[in-house]
């Protein structure tokens, strides 16, 4: 095969071009090559067997040249800057070649002998440049779009570490706060939010998986509720309930925090929080329901920072396979997420 393409195809190639010209020659001025003086004809094919072998010399030395000058990046301006230098380079060797031949033999060279002997070799050179070139561009293409993918999920894994800088200094700031005002009044109970606080953080720290089995960040949220519950007020009425079913599915960490944070921020009025998880149909429902203070507007938007990192983070871990609903009914605020889990 590569003795083929490198002496017999270029023969060819040349042949394919003299054969081409002969005939548009011989249509336009009624006449049949094989009735001409053979000598002549020999002569001719001669040279366009040479213009073959010139010619996928010069296309094969330019697209060489075309590696090292320009980095390969498929785009429409490279295509065309090679082929205007391919179709130069070979209008250049097709007149010294051939339009010395056509005027020394028969009539001489006339402006329709002078356009065949121009356009079809150029139609030859683009055609031959589009089929030699196509696995190049291929693999350009193909290089662009990885590159691409990789600078998107860069981008993405970037975005997610950003957000969940934000989200550490935030949660932590209100555990500190809930420790400094125990300090004060129970060392017993500050002593134990610590301890909490300590399980809680090596889970954020050394703990980040990809994604974690669903037990892990349930057990994790029982921490954060055993945590709240240390200052919570007495008149606190909790009911937290998690599906048995839930053990070994894999979800992203530290997305169902903000939602359970929330609930014991807003808490008001009678204080009752509501916490459950479920799964159905492959689907992982989990709701949070909270009584608010009677002073806390009707139209509160609740879109601090936790939720906002929530939003986000779900848009890119789970692009079209979540579903997260918030709102406020009387006194009652709500917030369910729906999760299709990645099985």
């Amino acid at each position: 095969m590569r003795f083929f393409s490198k002496y017999i195809s270029p023969a060819l190639y040349g042949l394919l071009v003299y054969f081409t010209v002969r005939l548009l020659h011989d249509t336009e001025h009624d006449e049949m090559f094989w009735k001409r003086d053979w000598g002549l004809n020999v002569l001719e094919m001669s040279c366009s067997v040479l213009v073959g072998y010139a010619g996928i010399y010069l296309f094969e030395w330019l697209f060489r040249f075309y590696d090292r000058r320009w980095p390969l990046q498929f785009n429409y301006r490279g295509v065309v800057r090679e082929l205007i230098i391919l179709v130069f380079a070979n209008l250049v060797l097709v007149n010294l070649i051939f339009t010395p031949m056509a005027a020394l033999t028969d009539d001489g060279l006339s402006w329709g002998d002078l356009a065949d002997l121009t356009m079809i070799p150029t139609l030859y050179a683009i055609i031959y440049y589009g089929i030699a070139r196509s696995s190049t561009w291929l693999k350009a293409y193909i290089a662009n779009k990885v590159q691409l993918e990789k600078l998107t999920t860069d981008q993405l894994q970037t975005e997610l570490k950003f957000l969940k800088a934000q989200y550490h200094p935030h949660f932590l700031f209100n555990a500190l706060n809930t420790i400094y005002f125990q300090m004060d009044e129970d060392v017993p109970a500050a002593k134990q939010s610590t301890e909490l606080l300590s399980s809680l953080l090596r889970y954020q720290l050394y703990d980040q998986q990809q994604q974690v089995p669903i037990s892990h960040e349930l057990e994790y949220l029982q921490n954060y509720i055993r945590f709240q519950q240390i200052r919570a007020s007495s008149k606190l009425k909790l009911n937290v309930c998690f599906d048995e079913r839930l053990t070994n599915q894999p979800i992203y960490p530290l997305l169902l925090l903000p939602l359970v944070e929330n609930a014991f921020k807003y808490a008001g009025g009678n204080f009752e929080i509501s916490i459950s998880a479920n799964i159905n149909d492959g689907k992982f429902i989990f709701a949070t329901v909270n009584d608010v203070p009677a002073q806390i507007q009707s139209n509160e938007n609740y879109t601090g920072i936790g939720l906002e990192n929530l939003r986000r983070r779900l848009q890119l871990l789970y692009p079209d396979k979540h579903m997260l609903a918030v709102g406020r009914e009387g006194n009652r605020f709500s917030a369910e997420l729906v999760v299709e889990f990645n099985l």
